[in-house]
């Protein structure tokens, strides 16, 4: 495998693409190649042991010239900044591409929350809004979960915020528990909004779904659920999918009940009676109709891009294809759903909560899904339509939607 690349430089590189193709302002993309503000914090957290342990953590706003920031919190023990800078960016993209009146941020703790309890997870959650507190809010920045964390933590870091500063504000962060104003629909919403978007590729494509096999790389929540709605929405069939510690395949395709309760039960999808074991590196270059990179960044590259046997590559996860394999892809006509629409479920159901959180009045499970395909197929419209008009791969069509909402609302702002 080749090196792996710097997040925060791809996402720049992918920028300047688009920005060449749309011919924008050389002062515009100055200004939107970097986060308008970054907070890097220090936490001591008390173990349960006694002792005091400290973390490093931090919160990246990369624009807000649509409205206040949103984007997750990551809990990883190789997180870095400069994939924090990637991530707000690409969140920067994804409302503007789902038109939603938020821009982009994302933050991140480096931890490994597998090795902490319950307790001290609760002490270093509280313990990042304490950090935070004074750069987000409804009207601000508003937090989600994101990788390894959950509902749960929202759910104390709302608790927190209200604490400090003593009054209810369930908008100040998405993605809680239903009981806390978290809303309805939220739990699938990524892989939901993924699977909308594969029904309108193959739509595009004229390529009928149903019975056709599909590879899920990452069997966290997001990859979970899209092979559950994959076969209930469009009949297909989860052939392999693999999380951190292997892979398991079985032609015939995957019981995906049965795997996700063996893998609550045992920790991975390794040893899954209903399949076989295979190495995971094998996962992207199955002979499958959809391949779903549901996982991390800097998967796809241009050691394996040629491999690539899919007809629809869905990016589930945030930034897993690098630009030099995007180009192999394009050239040999592998049809790729961008990230930062193909995941942009969950920041749309997440927007819904914000608004539903301000009203306090709450929209049953049917009209969430109804509303965020709307969302989904209006947007996956705009860039097809956009593909067209450019001739260009679809994340670039996808930025040149993104980028023009945003550099006009800076432009109208008189910031440039």
């Amino acid at each position: 495998m080749g090196e792996k690349r710097n997040s925060f430089e791809i996402a720049q590189q992918q920028l300047g693409v688009a920005a060449q193709v749309m011919g924008l302002d050389p002062t515009v993309h100055e200004l939107l190649r970097w986060p308008m503000r970054e907070y890097h914090v220090t936490l001591p957290v008390r173990m349960d042991d006694g002792s005091t342990q400290i973390f490093h953590g931090f919160r990246v706003q990369h624009n807000d010239a649509l409205g206040p920031s949103k984007g997750g919190i990551r809990f990883h023990p190789d997180e870095t900044i400069d994939t924090i800078r990637a991530l707000a960016s690409w969140m920067t993209w994804k409302c503007a591409v789902l038109g939603l009146p938020l821009g982009g941020g994302k933050g991140g703790v480096i931890c490994n929350p597998k090795k902490l309890s319950a307790g001290e997870l609760e002490r270093l959650s509280r313990a990042y809004v304490r950090a935070v507190a004074r750069f987000i809010g409804e009207d601000v920045d508003v937090p989600a979960p994101d990788v390894y964390t959950t509902p749960q933590i929202m759910g104390w870091m709302m608790d927190e915020y209200a604490t400090m500063s003593g009054r209810s504000v369930p908008g100040m962060i998405t993605g809680k528990p239903l009981p806390l104003g978290g809303s309805a629909g939220r739990h699938d919403s990524t892989a939901r909004g993924g699977i909308y978007c594969i029904r309108e590729a193959a739509r595009h494509l004229g390529l009928e779904l149903n019975g056709r096999s599909m590879a899920i790389q990452g069997c966290g929540n997001a990859g979970q659920y899209a092979a559950i709605l994959g076969g209930e929405l469009l009949g297909l069939k989860t052939v392999a999918i693999s999380d951190s510690q292997g892979c398991v395949y079985n032609a015939d395709g995957l019981d995906v009940a049965a795997l996700g309760q063996h893998k609550r039960a045992t920790g991975s999808v390794v040893g899954f009676a209903g399949g076989e074991d295979v190495p995971a590196a094998d996962l992207l270059t199955l002979d499958v109709d959809v391949l779903m990179p549901a996982a991390i960044e800097n998967q796809i590259t241009a050691d394996n891009a040629g491999q690539v046997k899919a007809r629809i590559v869905a990016e589930l996860a945030n930034g897993p294809t690098t630009p030099e394999a995007d180009e192999i892809l394009y050239n040999r006509g592998v049809y790729v759903i961008p990230d930062f629409l193909c995941n942009a479920g969950g920041v749309t159901v997440s927007y819904f909560e914000q608004v539903q959180n301000a009203y306090r009045f709450y929209w049953s499970e049917e009209e969430v899904y109804r509303l965020l395909d709307e969302r989904m197929t209006a947007s996956f419209a705009a860039v097809a339509a956009a593909a067209d008009k450019y001739q260009v791969p679809n994340r670039v069509a996808a930025y040149t939607v993104a980028v023009g909402r945003v550099a006009e609302a800076c432009k109208l702002r008189g910031w440039v």
